[in-house]
């Protein structure tokens, strides 16, 4: 026990030091913001374009894991909709988004780190194969979804699917991190290798992506809160926590995924509700108070579940 607290701890110190640091103004939040955006278009493309580039796949194909992941998800996803609409009344907009943070984890800024740090290299090989699909998927059914519930719920004109294909698809062609992969991936296929110098730079920025994105992310987590809804929030909590790890590692063990994918898989499913669903949220303008709180809920007791499945995985 002492040695999963002993990887898992310092993830969740770092993002208190992150919220520290701001809430005792020793930096402004702007900072943070910088910090973040270095993470997300520099440490972490960097880093996967390094980890796929040099990656052994031993055979394995990729669909099982995709399965077994995007099982959790839809599993998580349908719950967390359903409790919203039907037990908690709300419209069918605020279930879409309890669904988004019921099922969206956290896999840049907490899940690279955790997994790095407790599988190890072997477990950042399916975490970034999952990362190929993960961010795509994820915003282009919460962006459907969501329209097709505000043109429900308020009569407004749909854009249509294929107009918002369209736009995720040109945000993608230009994402950091789509790129990294990419670049990655066509390094790995041509057999060649990064020249020794380069690789030790890409090397020592890789380095830097899990502290810089976990004190980002604590000193962004002043911005949202706990802003009321807490009965919905608790629920969308427990089902990100508990129900989603579960269910993706019952997939994987029917599955028969190796250890270390499952473990990449069932660790990064544990970690609370990444900040997708607040972005979606002010997108659409609904639900703001149910993001915040979720997300904010979920880093509070991340430490406890992240611990709990580690444990588990042992």
């Amino acid at each position: 026990m002492y040695a999963i607290a002993h990887d898992v701890f310092p993830i969740f110190i770092l993002i208190l030091i992150g919220w520290g640091l701001v809430k005792t103004k020793i930096l402004n939040a702007e900072i943070g913001e910088g910090l973040s955006e270095f993470v997300f278009k520099v440490a972490v493309p960097v880093l996967l374009f390094r980890t796929i580039s040099q990656a052994d796949f031993h055979g394995a194909s990729p669909f099982k894991l995709w399965i077994a992941y995007f099982t959790g998800v839809g599993v998580t996803w349908t719950i967390g909709h359903l409790m919203a609409t039907r037990v908690f009344q709300r419209d069918q907009r605020v279930g879409v988004l309890a669904g988004v943070s019921s099922a969206f984890a956290n896999n840049i800024f907490i899940g690279l780190p955790l997994v790095e740090r407790t599988v190890g290299a072997e477990g950042l090989v399916p975490l970034t194969i999952l990362l190929a699909v993960h961010l795509p998927l994820m915003m282009v059914i919460g962006t459907v979804l969501m329209e097709r519930a505000e043109q429900k719920t308020s009569g407004k004109a749909s854009r249509g699917a294929l107009a918002v294909f369209r736009q995720i698809g040109m945000n993608l062609v230009r994402n950091p991190l789509v790129i990294g992969l990419m670049a990655g991936l066509l390094l790995h296929l041509s057999g060649l290798q990064l020249p020794e110098v380069l690789d030790g730079v890409a090397a020592q920025i890789s380095t830097m992506a899990a502290p810089a994105a976990l004190i980002s992310l604590g000193m962004a987590l002043n911005r949202y809160g706990v802003a009321g809804n807490l009965r919905i929030a608790g629920i969308i909590s427990a089902l990100k926590l508990l129900v989603m790890p579960a269910t993706v590692w019952t997939t994987c063990h029917l599955l028969g995924l190796s250890p270390p994918w499952t473990a990449a898989l069932v660790l990064t499913s544990s970690v609370p509700t990444g900040i997708n669903a607040w972005l979606i949220a002010n997108r659409f303008g609904v639900g703001h108070a149910i993001a915040a709180s979720s997300i904010t809920l979920t880093t509070a007791l991340g430490v406890l579940s992240v611990t709990f499945w580690a444990y588990m995985l042992q």
